[in-house]
């Protein structure tokens, strides 16, 4: 008689920041490497990260993650599922090359978003792009645009 082998469930989805897309043009994408410690790995995995309102910055040559919410689960003995939420700086690990692109594309007055936590390999990653803050009146387009499409696909199906 065999044992049944235990399976690791992985989780494969991506915590996405649906918010950069409304607010920005974006151009390039990098899938940058990102400095954490084991509660903040854990919190990832479980998909408590939040990237609305994030930002890259650049400071000694680096670029940093900013105000991505990690909500980080404490072992407070007695208390079950204590939470903590932690905005703290992370490092992004890139290449040279890409960190030359990134600095010649901030002089040029364009911002450096992340798009997407990518938690699904052994290492947790994080995509950033390159990005153009859209005005008020691109963004009404945008929405424009998206309720003219949603009631096509409407009509197509016939409801």
């Amino acid at each position: 008689m065999t044992k049944p082998t235990k399976t690791k469930k992985s989780s494969t989805h991506a915590v996405v920041n649906r918010r950069a897309r409304f607010d920005y043009e974006l151009g390039e994408e990098v899938v940058a490497g990102l400095v954490l410690t084991g509660i903040e790995v854990r919190a990832a995995r479980e998909g408590h990260v939040q990237l609305k309102g994030a930002f890259v910055s650049m400071r000694n040559g680096e670029l940093w993650l900013n105000n991505a919410s990690f909500s980080l689960r404490l072992n407070v003995r007695g208390q079950a599922n204590t939470r903590s939420v932690d905005t703290s700086a992370r490092k992004l690990l890139v290449s040279k090359r890409q960190l030359a692109r990134f600095s010649e594309a901030k002089k040029q007055g364009m911002t450096i978003v992340p798009t997407k936590l990518l938690t699904s390999g052994k290492f947790i990653k994080v995509v950033i792009a390159l990005a153009r803050g859209k005005k008020t009146y691109d963004k009404r387009e945008t929405i424009k645009r998206r309720d003219q499409d949603r009631e096509t696909r409407r009509q197509l199906s016939g409801r």
